[in-house]
């Protein structure tokens, strides 16, 4: 069976960063193609995915499916083709993020965006792991998840798409524990982080969220 944390997730919570028109799409690392559901049904879908029973399901659902991770399937992919890709919980997972930021810029349209999420490893809950109880489990999901061979912050991630040059349309945390009051312990929780956040004026106010979602538009040299 597809573990369903990784590949069958439809993160409903990504649909705010579509763009309002777009006609060719790549998502990497597709998972089962649950995110179909939200894209243009008229929209040509392509998919990238290295899990040979996720990257089945998602063929079913209406993918033109390279099996594989990005960097094996680089050459099979069109240039200057698609105006939409898609990297929902996929680049932590990369061995070189640059080397992704750079080279997909090749098989996209010139007025091509890229969007997508990626964990915060600022989250309260790794911050209380390395500094509270001095350690760094590795865990089977979240932002401790011991598969991911990369870790941002809303400050490093962002400089890494200007550096690539990206310009930057949406950048915005998403997962923020405020509001979660399904308990005494998690209403605790949010009092202590929004202790901190008033104590330190705002400055540690990206402790909140779990992720960053962002989507920008590639800019200047037309590559072919």
């Amino acid at each position: 069976m597809v573990d369903g944390g990784y590949f069958s997730s439809s993160r409903p919570d990504m649909e705010f960063l579509l763009p309002s028109r777009y006609t060719r799409v790549l998502e990497i690392g597709c998972g089962n193609g649950g995110f179909s559901r939200y894209l243009d049904k008229r929209a040509e879908l392509w998919g990238v995915e290295p899990n040979k029973e996720a990257a089945d399901q998602a063929q079913n659902n209406g993918y033109k499916m390279l099996a594989g991770e990005f960097n094996s399937v680089f050459d099979r992919l069109p240039s200057n083709y698609f105006d939409l890709v898609i990297c929902n919980d996929v680049i932590e997972h990369m061995v070189d993020h640059d080397y992704f930021l750079s080279r997909i810029k090749m098989k996209m349209t010139s007025d091509g965006v890229i969007m997508g999420s990626v964990p915060n490893m600022r989250n309260y809950r790794a911050l209380v792991e390395l500094l509270v109880r001095k350690d760094w489990p590795y865990m089977d999901e979240g932002v401790l998840d011991r598969t991911h061979l990369r870790w941002f912050t809303e400050k490093s991630f962002k400089r890494a798409l200007l550096q690539h040059g990206y310009e930057i349309e949406i950048y915005r945390g998403i997962g923020s524990l405020l509001g979660n009051y399904k308990s005494l312990t998690s209403i605790a929780k949010s009092i202590v982080v929004v202790l901190i956040i008033l104590s330190t004026f705002g400055y540690y106010r990206d402790i909140r969220y779990l992720q960053f979602a962002f989507r920008v538009k590639k800019k200047g040299t037309v590559y072919k």
